[in-house]
């Protein structure tokens, strides 16, 4: 690399915030809660993650278009390691002051009305969709928390509890709106907006849809086509020296890949389209090199 080169890539790393910088031994960095709404109180996870897993592990990506090169059979015989059990449990967030009360036992169906309570009751159904919690919202969305394993399951209105609702709705027909286009070769679906991406080929459905956690603000995932250029099993973060499991790149250094860590945080990837192991690993299978990706829409939070 030339010395300008050098500089070139210098200045470009001083630029990438500091909670991404992670290390191997390294503390993950909190991941701020996503922003309180109008006279409503800081949200924060609701129950403490387990020893073996950080709330808020950073996304392992690169900003540089990875080395590409053709892996070996041993190389690829090799499986990535399988998530820590609960690994990606649904938190729901929730207001400081109920998460304090849930660590004393004192709460099990909030008062408080959440950011998404409107949304949330037009989702089940509620005769009265006000926005406003009452005892019996509370349980009609307590008994939908216990029904999908969202913790804790207090009634609270919070966006993983939205979140999953929208999953729910889409599972039969996620392109329905037909916002990603249908053509006679598979195309993996880029939901920045729900959060959501899918493969279909045509009008059905081959992949999906399944959760994901796209680009922040400041490094978004890059909307419009792209082609699958290169698969790496089992690729390294060149910049967090952190896996990147099941890669499948698209442009430049942004990949569908898995994480180990919850897809639910307000702040979103370095770029990549991060999902679980399982659902990298499965899609892993579909795609091939040179297959379409068609990302469109705006991802919620920063």
């Amino acid at each position: 690399m030339t010395f300008r080169g050098v500089t070139a890539l210098l200045a470009l790393l001083t630029l990438l915030p500091v909670e991404g910088a992670l290390a191997d031994t390294a503390p993950p960095t909190p991941v701020p809660a996503p922003a309180p709404g109008p006279g409503s109180e800081q949200l924060v996870p609701g129950v403490p993650p387990g020893p073996n897993q950080p709330w808020s592990i950073d996304t392992p990506d690169q900003v540089l278009p990875p080395q590409v090169y053709e892996p070996g059979v041993e190389e690829e015989a090799i499986e990535p390691v399988e998530a820590v059990a609960g690994t990606y449990d649904l938190i729901e967030y929730v207001p400081l002051s109920e998460a304090a009360a849930i660590a004393q036992a004192q709460v099990s169906c909030t008062k408080l009305t959440g950011p998404y309570q409107k949304q949330v009751e037009q989702w089940l159904k509620r005769k009265k969709a006000d926005a406003k919690q009452s005892s019996a919202d509370c349980l009609a969305i307590r008994a939908f928390q216990l029904k999908h394993g969202i913790k804790p399951a207090i009634g609270f209105a919070g966006p993983v509890t939205w979140v999953r609702m929208q999953q729910l709705s889409a599972q039969k027909k996620p392109n329905a709106a037909g916002k990603c286009p249908e053509r006679t070769y598979k195309v993996a679906c880029v939901d920045l907006s729900r959060q959501l991406t899918w493969v279909q080929k045509g009008k059905k459905v081959v992949f999906g849809p399944v959760p994901m956690r796209s680009g922040r603000a400041q490094y978004p995932t890059r909307a419009g086509w792209h082609k699958v250029y290169w698969k790496h099993k089992n690729h390294w973060s060149t910049l967090y020296h952190q896996p990147m499991p099941y890669s499948q790149f698209f442009s430049g250094g942004q990949a569908f890949h898995a994480v180990y860590g919850s897809l639910y945080t307000e702040i979103g990837s370095m770029g990549c389209v991060n999902l679980r192991l399982a659902d990298a690993r499965a899609l892993w299978g579909v795609l091939k090199k040179g297959d379409r990706v068609f990302v469109w829409g705006r991802r919620p939070g920063k």
